[in-house]
């Protein structure tokens, strides 16, 4: 199976959590369904991409980078690459190579998607289909910082950084609950 043909099963079998989320998935359907490009970067106006929500093994802390290009706290993750066969699998990478953990756990489901347009780089006005998934750090927490970001730091759920980007503000709501 192709990482297109993965990419479209992933969504199609997916089973989204609100109206906005099932209205992004047809969109991102219907952009696989008419560029065969689409999991790449070169693919304009949109690609797909993946990215991770790291977590520690309590559940209760995030692992956010401070990225270079926008300088602002988001969750792992990135563009797809030609060794990619899946989706759950491009972002179980990104969010190894971004962290330097080993031993990662994926859940394959993704958590959420998000559409937004990339404003530096070079998919300038591009806009990310990012597919966003669970991933748990099930041994260690001692990360390394990739030339990709200016920081990594531990977050707990309840107390993340005021300069968080909105869309993983969200991504963190679909995980964290409470403690009543």
């Amino acid at each position: 199976m192709t990482l297109h043909a993965d990419a479209t099963a992933t969504l199609t079998n997916w089973n989204p959590p609100d109206a906005e989320q099932a209205a992004l998935r047809d969109h991102y359907l219907g952009y696989l369904a008419t560029h065969e490009d689409a999991m790449w970067r070169v693919s304009r106006p949109e690609h797909l991409t993946a990215s991770a929500l790291l977590l520690d093994s309590s559940g209760s802390r995030a692992l956010l980078t401070l990225h270079k290009l926008v300088n602002t706290w988001l969750q792992l993750g990135g563009h797809c690459e030609m060794g990619d066969t899946t989706l759950a699998g491009a972002a179980l990478r990104e969010a190894t190579e971004e962290s330097g953990l080993t031993g990662l756990t994926i859940d394959a489901s993704p958590l959420q998607l998000s559409r937004h347009k990339i404003l530096a780089g070079g998919c300038k006005d591009a806009y990310h289909l990012d597919v966003q998934f669970l991933v748990t750090a099930t041994a260690g927490t001692e990360y390394v910082v990739s030339e990709e970001s200016h920081d990594l730091a531990w977050f707990r759920l309840d107390a993340l950084p005021d300069d968080l980007d909105g869309t993983v503000r969200a991504l963190v709501k679909r995980v964290y609950r409470p403690v009543t």
